[in-house]
């Protein structure tokens, strides 16, 4: 692309050669003109910061979703999730929204009768 670019190909040009649209075409040289080439060429760093939960702490997450509900209520809900999770230490701390992404990247299911959750 800044080959192309630098042998007087527009940008439309070189967009089209390359697959992807024009404003890609000039950030990349926007970036190759402001940070150098490896940062051109590389991704750019994210805004969000690193995952603060592991594969292991989302499985114990999962896990204790499927056991049966505390005693006085009749299935967990995610702030009981989230309170249980800290109580067992498998969290420093934990919102409810959190454990609620955790458990929908799963197939799980809060009022599903196929698990320990839902039973009665």
């Amino acid at each position: 692309m800044l080959l192309r670019l630098a042998n007087g190909v527009s940008g439309y040009t070189v967009a089209a050669e390359m697959g992807c649209c024009v404003q890609t075409v000039y950030q990349v040289r926007r970036r190759y003109a402001e940070q150098g080439l490896a940062t051109a060429l590389g991704e750019a760093p994210r805004s969000s910061g690193p995952q603060r939960f592991d594969g292991a702490t989302r499985a114990a997450l999962t896990a204790l979703a499927c056991t049966p509900a505390p005693v006085g209520h009749s299935r967990w809900t995610l702030r009981l999730l989230a309170d249980k999770a800290v109580e067992l230490c498998l969290v420093e701390t934990i919102s409810h929204e959190t454990v609620g992404q955790v458990l929908k990247k799963t197939s799980y299911s809060p009022s599903a009768s196929s698990t320990g959750a839902g039973a009665k």
